[in-house]
């Protein structure tokens, strides 16, 4: 089994996270599935006060992984992002976005303008 990964906490202690047991209790599944989302990149690990954590703008109200989230974190990979920069940019004030943030407007949008400026950052 290959190990989780997880970025560095780049986020501000405004952001909330959630442990993974929370993680997997908010998406319905066992915590060994949410490992394995991380580990597809479905997700974005943090590891805060000692233990892995999610960002909750991560989740969805009704217990899914907001929609567009993982095709965006591919986008990004596939650009050369680390964890770390993906989060950072995921979290980086954009007034010009529904929500003023990536993370945001991919929760308003399910985030086709998201992806698309993802896409732009390869180039």
């Amino acid at each position: 089994m290959s190990a989780i990964p997880f970025a560095d906490d780049v986020l501000g202690p405004e952001v909330e996270v959630l442990p993974l047991p929370l993680v997997a209790d908010r998406l319905g599944l066992p915590v060994n599935k949410v490992r394995q989302a991380l580990r597809d990149g479905q997700l974005l690990a943090v590891r805060r006060d000692g233990q892995l954590a999610v960002p909750t703008p991560f989740l969805t109200d009704d217990g899914q992984i907001v929609k567009g989230l993982p095709g965006t974190i591919t986008v990004l990979d596939d650009a050369g992002f680390a964890p770390e920069d993906m989060l950072r940019w995921l979290f980086e004030p954009d007034e010009t976005l529904p929500g003023g943030t990536p993370i945001e407007a991919l929760r308003a949008t399910g985030g086709r303008e998201v992806k698309r400026r993802a896409q732009a950052l390869a180039f």
